[in-house]
């Protein structure tokens, strides 16, 4: 078993919303929005493996991730969740929707995608991913966290309060280079199965959300929207890839409204 390190909110609440971060994050990612969240749900926030205070095994996939998930639920005795992932996270949300769709009730997906479609792509980001490994490894997390900040992914948090890009700079400096990199070899893009082909079969409420600016995934979105049943796309203005840092009101509301049921006023999207 994974020794999987996550926080609890709203305990008393009957509906549980389990909640995934990405790359480079943690639990934390989430602190803004969770007492709003957990007025009327029971909110788990995770590190994800090799993140945090999450341990990571060599021999962790992502199918075996989401095994783990299943029976953490089943230990808890949640027999269903609201489920919500940001980039990593939410290929991993997606993926445990896939292998376990009797256990999530709705699905909202931030920046999300089902991994990539062809083998050619996956060898091909493996490598790549093994470049970043070898990087942690080689010259230190901080270094690596000065290179990530500036790939062109996060070119939009450049324009952000200095006070903001610290704090996530200063999230992304608390983790351990050992496990990022161990991240990138067992769970990265390159390393996951595509879930292209199930999306269709995929028969929950599923909300995607994306920023304008981060022009490949609206792209990515825009296709899974018209391959999922039941799917509502938002794509918010002035955001690129991190909405719930860059435009965090909008984001809020999305998630209240189309995830948590709490009436809410969307702001301008797009």
């Amino acid at each position: 078993m994974l020794d999987i390190h996550y926080m609890e909110y709203g305990k008393g609440h009957d509906e549980t919303l389990l909640l995934f971060h990405g790359f480079t994050g943690s639990y934390q990612t989430w602190l803004p929005f969770l007492d709003a969240w957990a007025e009327k749900h029971h909110v788990i926030a995770m590190d994800m493996p090799g993140h945090g205070q999450s341990d990571i095994q060599d021999d962790l996939t992502m199918n075996r991730f989401t095994d783990e998930i299943a029976v953490f639920l089943d230990k808890q005795g949640i027999q269903r969740v609201k489920l919500l992932g940001y980039s990593m996270g939410g290929r991993a949300a997606l993926a445990f929707s896939c292998r376990y769709p009797g256990k999530v009730s709705e699905l909202l997906l931030e920046s999300a995608s089902p991994g990539l479609l062809t083998a050619e792509e996956r060898l091909a980001r493996q490598r790549q991913d093994e470049r970043l490994a070898s990087m942690l490894e080689e010259e230190g997390l901080e270094q690596f966290v000065d290179f990530w900040e500036n790939i062109p992914l996060f070119e939009t948090q450049k324009s952000l309060p200095d006070p903001l890009r610290m704090a996530i700079r200063l999230e992304r400096l608390s983790q351990q280079a050992s496990g990022l990199a161990k991240s990138l070899r067992t769970m990265g893009t390159g390393r996951q199965d595509s879930n292209w082909g199930k999306l269709s079969q995929l028969d929950i409420q599923v909300t995607l959300v994306t920023g304008a600016l981060d022009h490949k995934f609206v792209g990515i979105n825009q296709e899974m929207e018209r391959q999922l049943p039941a799917a509502d796309l938002h794509i918010v203005a002035e955001a690129g890839h991190c909405i719930h840092v860059e435009q965090p009101r909008i984001f809020d509301k999305i998630v209240r409204r189309y995830l948590l049921h709490v009436e809410a006023d969307i702001l301008e999207e797009s």
